[in-house]
């Protein structure tokens, strides 16, 4: 399982870093590229080189630490986002993350999520995915966590969604992306119905752009988590899976985030690509703390 652990971190970043270059752009399924690329001039993340990854990653890196140090608090990953986005550390933040975090500095760090149904908060489920056992732990935890920045329930449903695909799929279950859909229903109907939709296209074989066409790629979980589960189901090659993904536009960041996370959560760090890996910032860092989780979630009680 600890491969699985270092998997689902690590390939989390590398979707997001593959992601990065074309956040917010428009589709683009004629040149494929594989590898990452910079960001056009005059882009929010013309600054990162390739391979460097966004503010998704670096909010799941963030809860992850707090967790394996032991002093995870909602005040303290609050206080600890806050100073991020003080120091102009965090990149090219969600809209509601950016809100978010204006209002702790001018609240004195007093917690005030935004009523906003976009995928930000989705990647700080992951480290509660894994590193609790309990899905009733990790839902709870999840939407705790999700409501510093993101009050809205179909942003909790969204995260939660993640969540459960990750945490079943780390512990093997290869019913985990049906699993995962009913946890959607559960949390928020039209959420479920929207990932039944995407998975229903992707079992009929709907070309990529038609099926883009009616599921959508922005930056509400109504559209970026439905169209992550759509590339899953319609992608197994964790290569094809990555790069598609990585070129769909919208909120590719974040898409791909989704499916690379779970690629490495069923395959484990040994199935992704070689020189991804070796490209991808901090990976050092990432692996030891996917370690760390692993640690954690091992010797707990």
């Amino acid at each position: 399982m600890l491969d699985q652990f270092k998997g689902c971190l690590l390939g989390a970043a590398i979707g997001d870093a593959l992601g990065m270059a074309r956040e917010s752009t428009p589709p683009d399924f004629q040149r494929l590229h594989e590898g990452y690329r910079r960001a056009w001039r005059g882009h929010p993340n013309a600054g990162l080189k390739p391979g460097q990854f966004t503010d998704d990653t670096q909010m799941m890196l963030l809860v992850a630490g707090l967790l394996t140090d032991g002093t995870y608090s909602e005040q303290g990953y609050a206080a600890a986002l806050a100073r991020m986005y003080m120091n102009d550390e965090l990149r090219f933040p969600d809209g509601a993350v950016d809100a978010a975090c204006r209002h702790l500095l001018l609240s004195g760090k007093k917690p005030g999520g935004v009523a906003s149904n976009t995928a930000g908060c989705i990647s700080i489920s992951i480290p509660f995915a894994l590193a609790y056992g309990d899905p009733v732990d990790v839902t709870e935890r999840v939407v705790q966590a999700c409501s510093i920045t993101h009050t809205h329930p179909a942003a909790h449903a969204g995260a939660v969604t993640v969540a459960m695909l990750v945490h079943y799929a780390v512990r093997g279950r290869s019913d985990a992306l049906s699993l995962a859909e009913k946890h959607a229903s559960l949390e928020d109907v039209a959420l479920g119905n929207k990932i039944h939709d995407a998975v229903r296209l992707a079992n009929e074989g709907i070309s990529l752009e038609s099926a883009l066409s009616v599921i959508g790629n922005d930056v509400t979980v109504y559209q970026t988590v439905p169209l992550a589960f759509f590339l899953i189901y319609r992608i197994k090659d964790v290569t094809s899976l990555l790069t598609v993904a990585a070129h769909v536009g919208g909120n590719t960041d974040t898409i791909a985030f989704i499916c690379g996370a779970y690629a490495g959560a069923v395959y484990g760090k040994t199935a992704l690509p070689g020189d991804l890996l070796e490209g991808l910032e901090g990976k050092d860092e990432i692996e030891s703390m996917a370690a760390r989780l692993y640690e954690r979630y091992t010797t707990k009680p």
